[in-house]
């Protein structure tokens, strides 16, 4: 499936804070695990094991029994679908934005932005310079 696809599948969950919060609440399907993965190319156990904090095991095992995630991890997916969403629309391409996510952003205080993921203030600091950059204000 294409970013664009599945960007779309889950905008009215990503288009505000609060459709954030009440879809997280909810639960989201364990599916988007693998839909984040297939969008970003990211490796699926950094993915599940340092974002997520859960097993890739038990990952896969929530995605064979349908389960949904819990809110904490929903809120997560959620907030880095959003996320990828804001880097494809100011880099381009998913391949363009996954290159920067990796290299040491001087706006994050040389930090390598995907190393911030593991927690919802982590991608707020990165989605907050995507903005800065967006405007061209990049200290």
């Amino acid at each position: 499936m294409t970013a664009a696809k599945v960007l779309s599948k889950y905008k009215s969950s990503i288009n505000s804070d609060l459709s954030i919060v009440k879809s997280a609440n909810k639960g989201v399907n364990s599916v988007i695990f693998s839909e984040l993965v297939e969008i970003s190319g990211m490796n699926r156990n950094f993915l599940a094991e340092q974002v997520f904090d859960i097993s890739l095991k038990t990952m896969l095992r929530y995605q064979r029994e349908k389960k949904k995630l819990n809110p904490r991890n929903s809120e997560i997916a959620l907030k880095l679908l959003k996320l990828f969403n804001k880097g494809i629309e100011i880099f381009s391409t998913m391949n363009t934005f996954m290159l920067w996510l990796n290299k040491p952003a001087y706006g994050l205080g040389d930090q390598v932005p995907i190393t911030l993921m593991n927690t919802n203030t982590g991608i707020d600091l990165i989605e907050e310079e995507l903005i800065r950059i967006e405007f061209g204000a990049l200290a």
